[in-house]
């Protein structure tokens, strides 16, 4: 995949798709290409760096062959946005199983504070090369 970064990420939350929009609009150079976890390349992805699906409450980045998952992802993401996102990555110095502990209990309440979408999200064609 080149030198792009791959965001999996669960394709039918409504928060999740707009943090896909946020990215975009963040990201001028498009480093990142996203896919929904609910895909088969995402499953092959996810498969390859032996990563057990915490079900929709994982997130994923793979960057420079390297795989992050919850709050390591987010942060990581977050360091390459244009803007002061990536004074996010300060965050990084609380405990890792702190920062995991309150991106699940987000994740695992997300469908009830944002709703969940039917199916996964369709690109739109001015985004259709942003995604798997």
């Amino acid at each position: 995949m080149d030198n792009r970064y791959l965001v999996i990420f669960d394709g039918v939350c409504n928060f999740c798709n707009g943090a896909v929009d946020f990215i975009i609009k963040r990201d001028p150079a498009a480093k990142f290409v996203f896919t929904p976890m609910q895909s088969e390349p995402a499953k092959q992805i996810m498969q390859t760096y032996s990563i057990s699906s915490g079900g929709p409450a994982t997130l994923v980045l793979i960057k420079q062959g390297k795989a992050y998952v919850w709050s390591d992802a987010a942060l990581e993401i977050a360091k390459d946005l244009s803007g002061y996102w990536s004074l996010f990555r300060v965050l990084k110095v609380i405990p890792r199983p702190f920062r995991d502990w309150c991106y699940r209990l987000f994740a695992r309440n997300r469908y009830k504070m944002f709703g969940k979408a039917s199916q996964c999200r369709v690109p739109t064609a001015a985004d259709k090369d942003r995604f798997l």
